[in-house]
């Protein structure tokens, strides 16, 4: 029997860590239900499921509006009887400090990067009781835990996951539903891509800032995003059947130093 025969996961995004972990959940037999607010990336992701025959609803969704998410949920429960996991892996990366940062980009992060996780919880968590419980994994960040500078909005975000995920790791243990975070460091995302381009667009060498992220790391690399989808993968397996409440950084050991040589 396969790890996830007869389960149901949520995702939500369509690229980066989100497309991985999709992959990677549907290899261990599970039934997917991923949404985006990118129509081009959630095409490319229903046309490879097709092409490998796996089990995929994937649906254009703003994740920040209430409704859409409640719909979606409703859509996944009607195609595949209900839902086990939850993967919130969607996120948007503004640049700026609290005094460059206007409210709309502001309240925008709050809204996609933490409250689409309240409100894949608000609905997705009745119909995961309904099942008897399930894993919840959060993608945050290590700039939960420290931070670059002009990043004021983003990291916000990712600490204040941390914080939800022990809250609601706390109020479900008893119904059977564990919830984690994991923290990755650079990983190859479109995010990272963003980055790398910086203010050079198409003229930007892309690899040589990979190299240079990398180099930050102790392991001299940036990560894959298929290297996190199987933490997460394993975050939502029996086998960590006795881990909730807790973040897993998998960041290539950026955070167990000082920057002082």
């Amino acid at each position: 029997m396969s790890e996830f025969e007869n389960k149901v996961a949520l995702i939500t995004g369509t690229t980066g860590i989100a497309l991985a972990t999709a992959r990677r959940l549907a290899q261990g037999g599970a039934a997917i239900v991923a949404c985006g607010i990118d129509r081009a990336a959630n095409a490319a992701m229903q046309e490879s499921f097709v092409k490998a025959r796996a089990n995929a609803l994937v649906q254009t969704v703003d994740v920040s509006v209430a409704d859409e998410v409640r719909d979606v949920v409703a859509a996944g429960v009607k195609r595949f009887g209900g839902i086990d996991i939850i993967v919130n892996s969607a996120a948007i990366h503004p640049y700026g400090t609290a005094t460059t940062t206007d409210w709309e980009t502001w309240n925008k992060a709050m809204t996609v990067n933490v409250g689409s996780i309240y409100l894949t919880a608000h609905f997705g968590i009745p119909e995961m009781i309904k099942r008897g419980g399930g894993a919840i994994v959060n993608v945050a960040s290590v700039q939960g835990f420290a931070c670059q500078q002009n990043v004021a909005a983003y990291a916000t975000t990712k600490g204040a996951i941390h914080t939800l995920t022990r809250s609601l790791a706390l109020d479900y243990a008893a119904a059977g539903i564990r919830v984690n975070s994991v923290s990755p460091g650079s990983i190859r995302t479109p995010i990272l891509e963003k980055a790398a381009r910086g203010d050079n667009g198409s003229d930007a060498d892309v690899e040589e800032a990979y190299r240079r992220f990398g180099a930050a790391h102790p392991l001299g690399r940036i990560g894959e995003p298929e290297e996190v989808a199987e933490l997460i993968a394993f975050l939502c397996s029996s086998k960590a059947g006795f881990c909730t409440g807790a973040d897993y950084r998998i960041d290539g050991g950026l955070t167990a130093g000082i920057g002082v040589k």
